[in-house]
């Protein structure tokens, strides 16, 4: 039985408010079993990422509407009224009545009774598609909350770190669509080349990256359909991660390690920068996600790559003071990524309090391997603090054979200090730390 884009949507929310599945995967299998169409994929995806963009703010559109808080609605009505208020409010071309039939209809689904006031409260919301409420706050982290859908704790941490200003622009840029990143592979084309078979397959091209061999498109998709793709022109990566392998130093004939791989952007990089020559080890604690790895470097035509399953907590003897560069991408909190995965701004702090001892973990075992002269290179796709500087600093302390090198990466950010922190609305990047340390 085929599925229309808000059904599928909604099957979306469900699942990630049930089971905390990720939506993008679960829309994903939707579109595999269900007879998803591209067009029909492509509104779920935006409505689905809308909402959980804007959520706290769709709730308080919808509070006004109402005679109870929204917490004491059915979770599955108040599903249907986010996926309804994100529509009438930020989606300017699909006409009102249709936003509210449809949603009508979908609570005759899931709950009969309730489809009186799906309707009342939506009709009462299109009366202000063009104006919608104010939001009225006593407290400005609490209007910045609502307004840009993020949770309180992160505001708080924000404005603490970089400020009232700069907190709001973070904000405001994790809520609009990013686009995908194309890294050029070198070792087939270059960025002229990769450019004209874009343009071949029907893709036009945003912008160029700041790396000087990316370029970023905004049309969603399966790009695996792509010619450029099947032929291993490029692959998938934000610019700061492709920097961070630059700012190592990796250079052909090296022996590299990295230490979490999946899904291998960073291993893929450095090869293309060894111009596929010399040894990469790509460790990673899954073995499923090690396929990926091995798929991506038989598509991009590279062969010295090696996978290796384990916990990157646990040193592998036999690499102890052998790599020329460590690369340390750590499991992080994901603050800097929350424009390409909205859902990450939900998570419980709680659960994420642990992370700087596994941070800390993975790097100290990640130094052994590196050999006199070598380059550690710590990163992380957050940017708080706790997951990057102390982390550094507390390393360091224990470790006095490593030092901070600075290094470039861009006129936009100083690495100078041998630590850089890239928030998402300067260059239009994904939020990042880079630390290199050289073992003396």
């Amino acid at each position: 039985m085929s599925l229309d884009s808000r059904s599928a949507a909604l099957k979306a929310l469900i699942a990630f408010r049930r089971k905390n599945a990720r939506p993008d995967m679960v829309l994903s299998d939707l579109s595999k079993n269900k007879s998803l169409s591209d067009k029909d994929m492509s509104l779920s995806v935006k409505i689905v990422n809308g909402v959980l963009q804007n959520e706290m703010l769709c709730d308080y559109y919808i509070s006004t509407c109402l005679d109870r808080p929204v917490s004491k609605l059915e979770p599955v009505v108040l599903d249907i009224l986010r996926l309804s208020a994100y529509q009438l409010f930020f989606l300017e071309r699909v006409p009102s009545h249709a936003i509210v039939s449809e949603a009508v209809s979908l609570t005759k689904t899931y709950s009969t009774k309730a489809s009186g006031l799906v309707n009342a409260v939506l009709r009462k919301l299109s009366k202000n598609r063009g104006n919608p409420p104010e939001v009225i706050a006593l407290e400005i982290r609490d209007k910045l909350a609502i307004k840009y859908s993020h949770p309180r704790w992160l505001v708080d941490k924000l404005v603490d770190y970089y400020g009232l200003e700069t907190c709001e622009k973070i904000l405001a840029r994790d809520n609009c669509e990013p686009g995908i990143t194309f890294q050029v592979n070198t070792l087939k084309t270059d960025i002229d080349g990769l450019i004209a078979k874009l343009h071949s397959d029907g893709i036009d091209i945003a912008e160029y990256g700041i790396t000087g061999n990316s370029v970023k498109i905004r049309q969603s998709g399966d790009i695996s359909k792509l010619s450029a793709f099947k032929e291993g022109l490029f692959y998938v990566q934000d610019d700061v991660a492709r920097i961070a392998v630059k700012a190592a130093g990796v250079a052909p004939d090296m022996r590299v390690l990295d230490v979490c791989s999946a899904p291998g952007g960073k291993s893929f990089a450095a090869a293309i920068d060894m111009r596929n020559r010399g040894e990469i080890f790509s460790f990673d604690i899954h073995e499923k996600k090690l396929n990926l790895i091995r798929n991506g470097a038989d598509r991009l035509g590279i062969s010295i790559i090696s996978c290796f399953s384990g916990d990157s907590r646990n040193t592998r003897s036999e690499f102890i003071d052998t790599a020329d560069i460590v690369l340390a991408d750590v499991p992080c909190s994901g603050i800097g990524v929350i424009r390409k995965k909205p859902e990450i701004r939900y998570k419980d702090y709680i659960e994420l309090k642990n992370l700087p001892g596994i941070q800390l973990d993975i790097l100290s075992a990640s130094a052994r391997y590196v050999k006199r002269g070598g380059v550690l290179l710590y990163s992380t796709c957050t940017i708080l603090p706790e997951e990057n500087q102390e982390v550094v600093y507390k390393f360091l302390s224990k470790n006095d054979s490593f030092i901070l090198e600075g290094f470039e990466i861009s006129d936009k950010f100083d690495a100078s200090s041998g630590m850089a922190v890239i928030l998402p609305h300067i260059a239009d990047t994904d939020g990042f730390f880079i630390c290199k340390m050289r073992r003396v």
